[in-house]
């Protein structure tokens, strides 16, 4: 009987451990997860603060009784492998709650640590009113401090979908709330001038940006904090949220001497496999090959992670057999009553790597005019100028956004063209879309360019 040890209980953890038992049922499968929870929905949690997710226990997909009485794997939480011994195939184990250590014997060990919020060493960053978002036990800390009534403002440090999301649930509790970004726009991933617009809805919204602009140091006045700004703005706060990226958490794996990337990520090939032979990793702690640049890339993203604990159980079960073939970071985050998506390759990721590209533009309804309630959806795509290979798209509305990414994720997933777009083949009824789709108009003008009948102007 296989013994299967799995480190991290969340996404990729837990996923793993699920497939693994359907795989093998008289296996010996041990989760140890060193927080308090297991399988919980970390990208819901914005949202339980802003009371559009009104009850806890909704948040949690899976509890070790659960997993104990339906699938026979033993979860164990508050439970931290602090320590990997490679050649004698265990791992040490410390309970968090009793201090008592033990070691665990595997024939197959998977690494799904998950990834840490990035803490800068800015002056004053420990003061207890700045938190991050991460887990359960976070938002608990964020949500009673806002329940206690005396919070009026918070300060979201960082732009990216986090940010954003708490943004804009802060401001649905009632707080003004101050978005600070040390970059020039707001979500990174898409383009500027598809970011101008999430911006503008934001500040249509009541959040006050401070763009470009980032944080030199914390200070303490009396009851109020006060976050100092590189351009000498000071802003008076009774809550901040940092919410700046995150870091691989990687320490056993370094300490176990497990071949790592520059960032920290573990190293993994196409079948999950480590520098080590027994043991395997998944989700936001790895780096693999991105199927678009070629290069080795860091997603920490829930969408891939759980799809990597699927074809690495199968691989540990039924050999390597199942390739994976990356993830090109399809997105979409909800900012007021916007929506915003993304998938492949921007103009920043596309001039860093020297591709060539050319881009179409369309701003057209989210369904057809005649019809009410058509609102503006604005859909752009990034392709090779001579191929018309799809190389990223991006689309920004108030409807049907994110349906038209998925189509153009997919064709990107099997190397399609704008070709493919303009012949796209949509279920279309007036209520839902356009005889000729945004996602056609788009094949449409880049089909023109590559033709040579319309003339694009820098």
């Amino acid at each position: 009987m296989a013994t299967y040890v799995i480190v991290g209980g969340v996404a990729g953890g837990a996923g793993t451990a699920a497939r693994l038992r359907r795989l093998d049922e008289k296996a010996e499968i041990v989760m140890f997860e060193r927080g308090e929870y297991i399988s919980y929905a970390n990208c819901g949690l914005p949202y339980y603060a802003g009371g559009a997710i009104t009850e806890r226990d909704r948040l949690f997909v899976m509890t070790p009784e659960k997993f104990k009485e339906a699938m026979h794997v033993e979860a164990k939480t508050s439970h931290e492998v602090i320590s990997i011994d490679r050649a004698g195939k265990k791992v040490r184990v410390k309970n968090l709650k009793t201090g008592a250590e033990f070691d665990q014997t595997y024939d197959a060990l998977v690494l799904s640590p998950g990834a840490s919020p990035i803490k800068p060493p800015i002056p004053g960053i420990d003061d207890p009113a700045i938190m991050s978002l991460r887990s359960v036990p976070d938002i608990d800390r964020i949500k009673a401090t806002i329940d206690n009534g005396n919070v009026k403002s918070a300060v979201v440090v960082g732009g990216g979908f986090i940010g954003l999301e708490m943004a804009e649930n802060l401001q649905e509790r009632g707080l003004a709330v101050t978005l600070v970004e040390a970059l020039d726009q707001v979500m990174n991933v898409i383009d500027y001038d598809m970011a101008a617009q999430v911006q503008q809805h934001m500040r249509d919204k009541g959040v006050a940006l401070r763009l470009k602009d980032g944080v030199s140091s914390f200070e303490r006045r009396g009851t109020e904090l006060v976050v100092k700004l590189q351009s000498g703005i000071e802003i008076l706060t009774d809550l901040v949220i940092l919410s700046i990226g995150v870091r691989p958490d990687t320490a056993i794996a370094k300490a176990a001497g497990l071949d790592l990337a520059p960032n920290g990520a573990i190293k993994v090939d196409e079948f999950f496999n480590t520098s080590d032979p027994h043991i395997r990793a998944v989700g936001d702690a790895i780096e693999f090959k991105s199927p678009l640049l070629g290069v080795p890339v860091t997603v920490p993203l829930a969408g891939p992670a759980n799809k990597q604990a699927r074809i690495c159980a199968d691989n540990i079960v039924l050999g390597d057999k199942k390739k994976y073939n990356g993830t090109i970071g399809t997105s979409v985050a909800k900012v007021f009553d916007m929506t915003v998506a993304s998938t492949g390759l921007g103009e920043k990721n596309l001039e860093r790597a020297g591709l060539p590209f050319s881009q179409a533009v369309t701003h057209a309804g989210s369904h057809a005019g005649y019809y009410p309630g058509a609102l503006q959806l604005t859909l752009k795509i990034l392709y090779h100028p001579e191929t018309g290979k799809l190389w990223g798209a991006q689309a920004v509305g108030f409807d049907g956004v994110d349906k038209r990414i998925d189509v153009i994720a997919a064709y990107i997933r099997k190397e399609g063209t704008v070709h493919d777009l303009a012949e796209f083949e949509q279920a279309y009824a007036p209520p839902f879309s356009s005889a000729k789709d945004p996602v056609n108009m788009t094949g449409f003008i880049a089909e023109n360019v590559l033709d040579g009948m319309s003339k694009t102007i820098v």
